[in-house]
């Protein structure tokens, strides 16, 4: 994954390919708020039971 100023200018397309992926994500869970993509990915961390790395490693794949 880039930086989150990256991720943040094609998230709309990134959360959709994580909700196909895991259906069990909401909206709520995957709402980017500049300034706090740390929250975000501690919400998927938790949301997901994966690490930070595994985390990022998936949006990069996506």
């Amino acid at each position: 994954m880039g930086n989150l100023t990256e991720l943040a200018g094609n998230w709309n397309e990134v959360k959709g390919k994580l909700k196909q992926k895991f259906a069990m994500l909401t909206d709520s869970d995957l709402l980017f708020v500049e300034g706090k993509g740390d929250e975000m990915l501690g919400r998927l961390q938790s949301k997901l039971g994966k690490t930070k790395e595994q985390i990022q490693r998936i949006i990069s794949d996506l």
